[in-house]
């Protein structure tokens, strides 16, 4: 395997920049509040929200205690069997929750606009979020879900799926909201409009995944340790 220089201490810009990134997987995490900032815009409850998810999320930060804003890495050879901080626990199922139930509910939404007509999706944040998201959870409790299990050893590959899926959702999710706003522009109908979005998404969805799953992209690749042994590379990043 490829060695990287060893990082004995995250630096100081690393660090605060990983702060905005769990500022904002807290923020969309509860589902009522995403749907309505999206149909509506946001309004009170969206900016007390906001301020206490920063100043919670700038004190864990400064304290080392969110992933990447650590003063030193946690994980520093894969393969190692350590018991994985309740931090690293709390933060990854949150993420996984921010990347992954949006994602699901705005593709079920284009797939019954296709067949219908109608437009679902605020409904499906209000009546399908949370059951998604407790699903999660409970993938969590049962030592499933990447990077929130109760030991470190699989982070070599868990890393790896976790970036797979930050690069699938995000370039698809602005793509779906570029075609969304763009599509007035175009004269479409309703119906055409919602047909392209589910056609951006799905080709945009299918194309960053397979790139991601190739590890073509920054922290996909994928290492599998075999049990009982610890990598003799080194690991330089955090989140």
């Amino acid at each position: 395997m490829k060695k990287v220089v060893e990082r004995e201490r995250n630096k100081n810009y690393y660090r605060v920049l990983h702060v905005p990134i769990w500022i904002w997987a807290f923020w969309i995490l509860p589902g009522h509040l995403t749907a309505d900032l999206y149909a509506h815009g946001p309004d009170r409850r969206h900016w007390i929200w906001l301020a206490v998810v920063t100043a919670v999320c700038a004190w864990r930060g400064f304290a080392g205690r969110l992933p990447g804003a650590e003063p030193q890495p946690y994980i520093t050879h894969y393969g190692e069997d350590k018991p994985n901080l309740w931090y690293r626990v709390v933060c990854y199922t949150t993420a996984w929750i921010a990347l992954l139930v949006p994602f699901t509910i705005n593709l079920t939404g284009l797939v019954i606009n296709f067949f219908t007509g109608k437009w679902m999706i605020i409904s499906l944040y209000r009546n399908l979020y949370y059951v998604l998201a407790g699903a999660i959870i409970l993938a969590t409790v049962a030592d499933f879900t990447p990077r929130a299990r109760r030991s470190t050893r699989g982070e070599g590959a868990e890393k790896g799926w976790f970036y797979v899926a930050v690069w699938m959702v995000v370039p698809t999710q602005l793509a779906s909201w570029g075609m969304w706003r763009l599509g007035r522009y175009f004269d479409l109908s309703a119906t055409s409009l919602g047909h392209v979005r589910l056609v951006s998404f799905i080709v945009v969805a299918g194309l960053f995944f397979t790139l991601g799953l190739l590890g073509k992209f920054p922290r996909t690749e994928r290492y599998h340790i075999p049990k009982g042994t610890i990598s003799d590379m080194v690991v330089s990043g955090g989140a």
